[in-house]
């Protein structure tokens, strides 16, 4: 009984101390269509994503109301770092949603002009404002209304201290007119948040970095990994190990025992329940703490990832084949800094096309044998079968205006076209693909029936093309696996090099882009198609992480172009959208939504890409 009205008071109080607006609050997740593109557009950095951040500890004063409910210590705001714009969760701050609404966009567009970072907080923020306003006249009239909104509910100055109010009034004057406050002194107390400015310390990672030799666990692909609803970054330090065995140390405190922030001591190898309350319990904490004692579930799958035995890999057909990478941070490319090695399945044995796809081979080589005869209406030929009425009303119009002019092809005419194109399909064979969808079929398999009825569909075309697949476990092991090269006719052969496909390692995809964009560019076609098929971002155990790895592969797709060739990228990433437009352009890529279709899905874009049909 005690618990149950505890429960209610605790809801009772926390309501009425609560100075937020739920009912107009708007969520990040409402906004994520928009926000990327609203940031990219106002020239923001394009490698950045959007994503929520953390709440921190601010310091400034709360109501007595507030500090009864035990809230109000934390709030959300708005930072940069090297690869994401964290931005708050939700925003409730305001009683109209529309004003909620604004905030957010005036955030990105404070983000995407932030001029002056490495200056002091009160300053940078001035200057990033001033700057918004002066290339977005158009904001003016919002910015407005957030400043009046946000001086309405913040403390008066009257009524704080005297080193607390003058602190206050600067904010005010900043707000009000960008760039009139140049000087800042704080008061004992820090000041209130401004949620319409950048965050004064963002949250960084803090404590010693892992010495060398210290090993630091990878989450693997394909792991179980407990969902993050928020996706929230938060932030954290290295710390050692306790050490319990020392007779100093006690092992249990009883004034701690209903401390988040208390050490306990979880064997995640054994232990794989969901805890409902671990994210409320690192929402808690202002710096989560992590130890490494050596037993972790992924030190053993590292162990695990090693290459196998070179009786047991695969036959090497060409190995040391050194390619560059770009290093975003040093903005140069790094001359021969991976090293590929060209594979062969070893224990691949010529196979038909399992049965169940014979049904949707044949009606795929049915479609695609209908290109090969298809003809083409040419327009301004000087004869044919048909008048070219665009071409006839033009030549007309100029003659009628007394323009000399020759006289044009007038004509359309029907001819059969030779199809002249060359297509390289890169499937990405990381361990991620082991991963099962709905249970009924692993990734891996998905990308083997898909390549196997797209062999099918262009053998029926006659059209050059050819299938690899790569992984990768560092720079130094960029392993890319010959399924059918342009000079190989598919048949059972390949086939059994598709049945023999089976997950690898990580994702070093820039470099095998580039190995792929060297073999297609030596095709003598006028159009050359550079597919890559793929179920996540570039990443390796390296530093090949996070922006890194993003950076290179979109070198790699600008040399590609470079090239003549024509990079897109299909993928079965749900988070595609964050990062594939800054890799291949907003018209380079599609996210299949189902996996399950990408078979039949995949033959269908090929035809969209090649103009035909």
């Amino acid at each position: 009984m005690e618990e149950f009205v505890g429960g209610l008071w605790d809801k009772l109080i926390t309501r009425t101390a609560y100075r937020g607006f739920p009912k107009a609050r708007v969520e990040l997740k409402d906004m994520e269509k928009i926000a990327p593109v609203f940031f990219r557009a106002l020239g923001g950095d394009a490698g950045l994503n959007i994503r929520s951040g953390t709440a921190t500890t601010h310091g400034g004063r709360r109501s007595w109301m507030e500090r009864v409910a035990g809230i109000g210590e934390k709030t959300e705001l708005a930072w940069t770092d090297d690869t994401t714009l964290h931005l708050p969760a939700s925003i409730d701050l305001y009683p109209e949603q529309a004003l909620n609404r604004e905030l957010y966009l005036w955030l990105i567009a404070l983000a995407a002009h932030d001029v002056a970072p490495d200056e002091a907080w009160i300053v940078r923020n001035q200057q990033a404002a001033r700057a918004t306003l002066e290339a977005l006249p158009g904001m003016q009239g919002r910015y407005s209304r957030l400043v009046e909104a946000e001086l309405a509910r913040r403390i008066v100055p009257a009524k704080l201290p005297k080193d607390e109010a003058d602190a206050e009034q600067a904010i005010r004057d900043a707000l009000f007119n960008p760039g009139s406050v140049t000087e800042f002194t704080p008061g004992q107390r820090a000041p209130f948040p401004v949620p319409l400015w950048l965050h004064p310390e963002p949250p960084q990672a803090q404590g010693e970095r892992r010495k060398a030799g210290h090993a630091e666990p990878q989450q693997p692909e394909g792991g179980k990994v407990t969902k993050d609803e928020e996706a929230r970054k938060r932030s954290a330090e290295n710390v050692d190990m306790p050490k319990p065995d020392s007779p100093f140390v006690l092992l249990f405190r009883a004034e701690s025992l209903f401390s988040w922030a208390e050490y306990v001591k979880v064997n995640r190898s054994l232990d794989e329940d969901d805890n409902d309350d671990a994210a409320q319990a690192a929402n808690d904490l202002d710096v989560l703490s992590v130890a490494n004692d050596g037993k972790t579930t992924a030190s053993r799958i590292r162990f695990d990832l090693d290459l196998p035995a070179e009786a047991d890999d695969d036959h090497v057909l060409a190995d040391g084949i050194l390619l560059p990478e770009w290093d975003y941070r040093k903005r140069q490319l790094q001359p021969a800094h991976c090293r590929l090695q060209m594979l062969l399945a070893r224990d691949a044995q010529a196979c038909d096309l399992p049965v169940e796809l014979r049904p949707t081979a044949r009606h795929l080589r049915s479609q695609f044998q209908a290109l090969v005869s298809q003809r083409a209406r040419l327009r301004a030929q000087a004869s044919g079968s048909d008048l070219d009425l665009d071409a006839c009303v033009r030549f007309a119009a100029e003659k009628a205006s007394g323009m000399p002019t020759a006289e044009p092809g007038l004509y359309i005419d029907s001819r059969k076209q030779q199809r002249d194109l060359s297509c390289l399909l890169l499937a990405d064979l990381s361990l991620s693909t082991d991963a099962w969808i709905n249970n009924d079929a692993r990734v891996i398999d998905v990308i083997r029936d898909s390549m196997m009825l797209f062999g099918e569909a262009l053998g029926a075309t006659g059209d050059r093309f050819a299938l690899y697949g790569f992984s990768s476990v560092r720079r130094e092991n960029v392993r890319c696996h010959l399924l059918k090269g342009f000079d190989e006719r598919y048949g059972s052969e390949v086939r059994g090099r598709l049945a023999a496909m089976k997950p690898g390692f990580y994702t070093r995809m820039g470099a095998a882009i580039r190995h792929s964009a060297a073999i297609l560019s030596k095709q003598k076609s006028s159009r050359k198609l550079l597919l890559i098929l793929t179920d996540g971002k570039p990443n390796d155990l390296d530093k090949y992480e996070g922006r890194y790895g993003i950076e290179d592969t979109r070198v790699a797709v600008q040399e590609a172009r470079r090239m003549g060739l024509t990079p897109f990228c299909v993928t079965i990433d749900d988070k595609a959208g964050e990062y594939l437009p800054h890799l291949f352009g907003a018209n380079g890529y599609v996210v299949v939504r189902d996996a399950q279709t990408l078979p039949k899905v995949l033959p269908g874009l090929y035809v969209q890409l090649t103009g035909e049909g």
